[in-house]
């Protein structure tokens, strides 16, 4: 697996876990979806560019960063389950004692099944990034949160009980 890798080099394990899980996450849909009907609509299509870029860098890094608090856990998938006209498969992370749950969403696209959510211990990754955005959108302009997703460490993904 991958994740156990340990030949290779650090950079070269991201850039190929990136290439493992783009085809299967939705990451503009995602962009789109922390922003909400309240703010993607009123920016500008180069705003929309620039956030879009900066935000799926921030989910990427902040993935990847998750990914090596993990090295000798078992995942347990469970039948996935139609919600309306999405599906949700069930995980759960087991290292040693711990069992940190998680809730892949996925939508059907053109290109087939893609993520659009997680929720990690019944927390929605796009709502809380929704809610942090909301927090400095209604103080401050699209250029300010533009600028805060540019600083390493603002807006990381929320970790479960493991980090």
């Amino acid at each position: 697996m991958l994740l156990q890798e340990t030949q290779i080099e650090k950079s070269q394990r991201d850039a190929r876990l990136i290439e493992v899980v783009t085809p299967i996450f939705d990451f503009k849909t995602m962009a789109k979806l922390s922003l909400g009907k309240k703010y993607w609509p009123g920016l500008s299509p180069e705003q929309q560019e620039d956030f879009s870029d900066l935000f799926i860098q921030r989910l990427q890094d902040s993935y990847l960063e998750k990914l090596d608090l993990y090295n000798d856990e078992k995942i347990v998938y469970e039948e996935p389950s139609q919600v309306g006209n999405k599906v949700h498969m069930a995980t759960t992370l087991v290292s040693g004692a711990n069992r940190i749950s998680m809730l892949y969403k996925f939508y059907r696209t053109e290109g087939g099944w893609k993520i659009y959510d997680i929720e990690i211990e019944g927390v929605s990754i796009m709502q809380t990034y929704r809610s942090q955005f909301d927090g400095v959108l209604k103080k401050g302009t699209i250029d300010d949160l533009l600028e805060k997703l540019r600083k390493v460490g603002e807006f990381n993904i929320p970790s479960g009980s493991h980090g």
